[in-house]
This record gives structure tokens, sequence and C-alpha cells, in this order.
């Protein structure tokens, strides 16, 4: 944006000319992106602090459930999930073979980590638009 002011002796006029990121559709570009590239950020940051979770948890760890576990784009949000592995409802403990029909009560891994990765999210989308995005804007 330039401005241009002239001056007389009783007479000021300014002019404004609207150029650059804001005025011709970078930053809304820009702004695009970033939304979808964040959601993706904070989607793969929920997936490693639920691995790590895991990690800790998983009293037999084979790797083949942490493995599944990723943050897949549908429609306009991001889900983590477990890619539908066919013990994943009895680890999380909502599964019909769970209590009370045997002791194991699940580790509620999605459940109990969903609150940390809430609290993340905006660090970590902030991360990213400082990183990548704000320059484009500006």
């Amino acid at each position: 944006m330039a401005r241009r002011m002239s001056f007389t002796s009783s007479h000021i006029s300014t002019r404004i000319d609207l150029s650059g990121p804001m005025f011709d559709g970078r930053a809304i570009r820009a702004a695009r992106e970033y939304v979808g590239a964040a959601e993706l950020d904070v989607g793969e940051h929920g997936v490693q602090i639920i691995r790590r979770e895991l990690d800790r948890v998983l009293k037999h760890p084979t790797g083949y459930y942490r493995s599944n576990i990723h943050a897949v784009k549908r429609g306009a949000h991001v889900t983590i999930d477990d890619n539908r592995v066919i013990y994943g409802p009895w680890l999380e403990g909502t599964g019909s073979r769970n209590s009370p029909v045997t002791r194991f009560k699940g580790y509620s891994t999605f459940r109990r980590m969903f609150r940390k990765i809430n609290a993340d999210a905006a660090r970590v989308a902030t991360e990213l638009l400082r990183a990548q995005y704000l320059r484009r804007m500006q």
C-alpha cells in the first residue's frame, strides 16, 4: 500500500494505492492453503502423541497396531484413526469383548490423548503459520 500526500497553502490531498497480498488475492489464497495444512499438521502431531502413548502402555507391542495409526483428510476435517484394525476397539476399551465380558477395560488411548492434542493444536498451527505462511500474507 502506497500513500501520497500533497500540500498547498490551505489544501491537503491524499491518495492511497491499494496493492500487495492483502488486495490482490495472494493473502486469501495463502490463508486457505494454511487452514488445510494446519489441520494436517495438527493431525500428524496427534498421531505422534498417540503412538508415543501406545509405546508407553502396550504390554506386548507388535508394531502392527501402532503402524496403522494415521491422520486422514475426510471431507472438511482431518481424522486420526487406527485404519479399522480389528482389535482396535478392544485396545481402546470400546469393544463388545471388553468389561464385563473380560477384565480388560482397554487403554483409552484416543480418548485420553484427545485433550492433549487439543491443547497443543494452537501452538502447532501457529508455528506453521509463522514458518511458512505469514510472509506470503504480508
